[in-house]
């Protein structure tokens, strides 16, 4: 049996099926209890602090991007208006295990409705959800096996940061989910892990539990009782890439010397270790939600001040850019009022909420001015009009900040690229959420995740508008999109007019040997060449034609 779903976390995984389940009863429908209210509101109280503190004690375990999605998770588990509605249905008769199944429902509702980061973290909530339960009902929760003979392949509808957090390379050998997009917590765990992983993979949980799996991580194939020849020659093929790719080292250029600097998506300090080893030239988007995301208060001045220093100290010389905050509708802020929106994803969000809190705003650009760098470089989130670049560069260059940019990744900024470039120093494109927008497609939704292939010649052309205007101006253009994590589809990128590429850590290695494999003229015929189809899947191949040195290299 032969599966296929989207590879998020590139390699060869194999191994016995462990298909996760979850079996914890659904209370019943209109379940009472005995006693008083206040006993049974204090009992469903305590089930919700303690499972909020397991999941931060595991974050704190776990440590790095893992550490963050716990710890937002652990927040949400006692977020004050599930708590209230919680006690409410309590008072109403409930009994405290269906009062909380109930309020986790509107709950999960209202954030898969958001779509992104947030609607990411729908699914999330059935996990603590079930914690909770099992913990009223003193039942035990589904786990995973405590030793294995030998590492396993993960099966599951999908997988929460807590089943994932404390895995290891050495216990898990790929990832098979039913369920997860591209930029989904099991997508960044296993790449954060360097293990395999297939999601958006329908029938994945029908596999047997203990037959043999193998998940090709790269094309989404996952071979159900595989012969033992098609794993050996798959795992030699992929040891001879990894060869392959190692053997590139130093700076991203083309094989004709056309420098292309290859930088990094970090989240927070905890991830500069894995940048600097992976010999990234810089962060080309740093998420500074996350110094905010599981705080009550904002970070101080200082605190903030001294994140973003250690991100210039990790790389002397070279760039580093700082995304301000991209709060709102998909990231919920603990210290901002959340307001109600029917569509939150096209609400308040990024720049538009910088602007509406101003205190926030003046001590992030305080903080990333008393860095003091010329290597720090600024730039806005969710950036639509002009109006609203010349307003944050203006902001920024009050403060003295040096060099500003803002980001394009909503369609209305890359048709009209030449008119946000002129107050600002750079652009730098954000693939996942213009393919968002441009296609009214969900990034996290697997269901609609055909539409955010990077491939999509429609979203090229967007990229290449931008890029071309940029040119024009004698401006840097960079890609902090996932797609440039795909080798072939760097070289794409670079074709395209795209001056840096920035990506995880992990991604680094493959991209560098990807591009010094090939001229910046094959790079630019195959950008001419995806952009001339009708297809993702076209637009790829197309591609690939112009682009030799891939196959060569096992990619």
């Amino acid at each position: 049996m032969n599966l296929r779903g989207v590879g998020v976390s590139p390699g060869i995984g194999h191994g016995p099926a462990y298909v996760l389940t979850v079996s914890v009863p659904e209370p019943p429908e209109g379940a009472t209890y005995t006693g008083e209210a206040d006993e049974e509101k204090e009992r469903a109280m305590a089930a919700l602090t303690r499972v909020a503190g397991e999941l931060e004690a595991r974050g704190n375990q776990a440590g790095g991007e893992a550490e963050e999605i716990l710890k937002a998770q652990a927040l949400m588990a006692e977020d004050p208006g599930l708590v209230v509605k919680v006690r409410t249905l309590i008072d109403r008769g409930l009994a405290a295990p269906r009062a909380v199944f109930e309020a986790f429902i509107k709950y999960r509702d209202v954030l898969a409705g958001s779509g992104g980061y947030l609607g990411e973290r729908a699914a999330d909530l059935d996990d603590i959800r079930n914690r909770v339960i099992a913990l009223l009902y003193g039942v035990a929760m589904p786990g995973l096996p405590a030793a294995a003979a030998e590492p396993y392949v993960l099966v599951a509808r999908d997988l929460a940061p807590a089943d994932t957090a404390l895995l290891s390379r050495a216990q898990v050998a790929a990832f098979v989910t039913e369920e997860g997009g591209p930029t989904s917590h099991t997508a960044i765990v296993a790449r954060a892990m360097g293990v395999p992983a297939v999601v958006a993979c329908p029938g994945a949980t029908g596999i047997p539990p203990g037959v043999r799996v193998m998940a090709d991580g790269t094309s989404g194939d996952v071979r159900v009782e595989p012969a033992e020849s098609d794993v050996a020659e798959a795992v030699g093929a992929d040891t001879a890439r990894q060869a392959a790719i190692a053997s590139a080292r130093g700076p991203g250029r083309t094989a004709d010397g056309h420098p292309v600097p290859l930088l990094a998506n970090v989240g927070g300090p905890s991830e500069l270790d894995a940048a600097v080893a992976a010999e990234a030239e810089g962060i080309g988007l740093y998420r500074t939600e996350f110094l905010f995301l599981d705080r009550a208060e904002p970070p101080s001045v200082e605190d903030q001040a001294r994140a973003y220093r250690a991100a210039v100290a990790a790389f002397p010389g070279g760039k580093v850019v700082v995304r301000t905050l991209d709060g709102g509708a998909d990231k919920p802020l603990a210290f901002l009022p959340t307001p109600a929106e029917p569509n939150p994803a096209l609400g308040e969000r990024g720049l538009r909420r910088f602007r509406r809190f101003p205190a926030v705003m003046e001590e992030q650009l305080s903080a990333l001015a008393a860095v003091g760098s010329e290597d720090l470089q600024v730039m806005a989130p969710m950036v639509a009009t002009a109006e609203e670049a010349g307003w944050f560069a203006r902001e920024c260059r009050a403060r003295g900040l040096p060099s500003v940019g803002v980001m394009i990744e909503i369609p209305s900024a890359a048709l009209r690229a030449r008119d946000l470039l002129v107050p600002v120093d750079f652009v730098s494109i954000g693939t996942n959420d213009l393919a968002q927008y441009a296609f009214a497609a969900d990034r996290q939704l697997g269901v609609v995740s055909a539409l955010q292939d990077p491939w999509q010649p429609a979203l090229l052309d967007l990229v290449a508008m931008a890029a071309s205007a940029a040119s024009e101006a004698g401006k840097p253009c960079g890609i902090c999109g996932e797609s440039a994590a795909d080798p072939a589809l760097a070289c794409v990128l670079v074709g395209l007019g795209a001056s840096t590429l920035s990506m995880g850590a992990g991604a680094l290695p493959a991209v560098r040997a990807g591009l010094a494999a090939h001229t910046l003229a094959q790079c630019r015929m195959a950008a001419d060449a995806a952009r001339a189809r009708t297809t993702a899947a076209e637009a790829r191949a197309a591609a690939r034609v112009h682009l030799p040195g891939l196959g060569r290299l096992g990619l």
